[in-house]
């Protein structure tokens, strides 16, 4: 059994909550579970996503744990073969997006004409609106484009918050776990590949 891991398992604050308070004490904790599935169960992170994490992880002591239990792997980007039916959805949301956004800065001119002296709080609302038309729900970055090539790449299971990354997972048959109910994956697969209790300490400590 393989998973590809994404940054949001570790920094996302309200998905790594159930590992830790921080990304290091989320980290830590995911390696338990890692230790105790070792040889059994394969954990990847594309070099981009491991260098994002990485960043927020900041206790040294663990690296040498990370760097036995989860394996960095780039995709095989000359090898792999992207159905044709992908380029043509991506190209229709894109219009869409595009659209959207456009209305967005629309709606944002008439209302500053209108209250001229709100133009920050207009500005502000413009920006986030705009972020929500054109990224949420989409695959934005080449980290997520990586987690995705892999996962096709390798068989393996997605595991991520992202609602582009799970979309496009989904629309491409890639297996995929929501990275809120990670955790309870992990305890069910220490149950049933090893019989023991998940809860036990391990050397990761």
């Amino acid at each position: 059994m393989k998973f590809v891991l994404d940054t949001s398992i570790f920094v996302n604050p309200e998905i790594r909550g159930r590992f830790g308070k921080s990304p290091s004490e989320a980290m830590r904790e995911f390696l338990r579970y890692a230790e105790k599935l070792f040889g059994k169960v394969e954990f990847y992170m594309p070099p981009g996503i491991y260098r994002e994490v990485m960043h927020f992880v900041d206790d040294e002591s663990l690296r040498p744990h990370i760097e036995l239990y989860i394996v960095k792997k780039p995709p095989n980007v000359h090898e792999i073969k992207i159905p044709a039916f992908v380029v043509y959805e991506l190209i229709d949301d894109i219009r869409r997006r595009t659209d959207k956004g456009l209305r967005v800065a629309e709606s944002a001119v008439r209302e500053s004409v209108i209250e001229t002296d709100n133009v920050d709080k207009i500005i502000q609302k413009l920006r986030r609106n705009y972020r929500k038309a054109l990224r949420e729900g989409i695959v934005d970055s080449k980290e997520d484009f990586e987690l995705i090539l892999l996962a096709m790449e390798l068989d393996a299971t997605i595991v991520s918050a992202d609602v582009g990354i799970l979309t496009w997972a989904q629309k491409m048959g890639i297996k995929w776990v929501d990275a809120s109910t990670f955790r309870d994956v992990l305890e069910g697969l220490v149950e049933k590949l090893t019989g023991s209790d998940p809860s036990k300490r391990s050397q990761v400590e």
